[in-house]
């Protein structure tokens, strides 16, 4: 099982100041945070790619991505290509982080991404309702 998947965690998202709802504190990994369940984890990815367009104007799986997984730490550019693929969202297109249509079809590839393994579709759905 990915380290993602172990910790309700599915897009990886590294432990930092901000707190989200459902975070487990502390969080058993060191590196990533740990949250109740998998609905709050991708609830935590919604959030934080919508605070991505509200706080820095970035509102394309490009721009998106290359600050969620930046090049320096990654390979962003097959990153994109993933997501775009698997969406049908083409890399520059505007998205609407705050549409279910856009976001969970996005969410969904990155955790296939991140964890190797296709998404379960009702926790994101789950997740999305939390967020929404």
């Amino acid at each position: 099982m990915s380290r993602g998947l172990r910790n309700n965690n599915p897009g990886n998202i590294r432990i930092s100041r901000v707190r989200y709802e459902g975070e487990v504190q502390p969080s058993r990994d060191k590196y990533f945070k740990e949250f109740v369940s998998m609905a709050y984890g991708y609830r935590a990815m919604f959030v934080l790619l919508d605070s991505y367009r509200s706080r820095y104007g970035l509102c394309t799986i490009r721009q998106m991505l290359n600050r969620y997984a930046p090049p320096s730490e990654n390979f962003t550019e097959g990153y994109v290509r993933i997501v775009s693929t698997l969406t049908g969202i083409a890399p520059d297109e505007i998205v609407n982080t705050r549409a279910a249509r856009d976001m969970i079809p996005i969410v969904s590839a990155m955790s296939r991404v991140e964890n190797g393994v296709p998404a379960n579709l009702e926790d994101i759905e789950a997740g999305w309702q939390l967020f929404a």
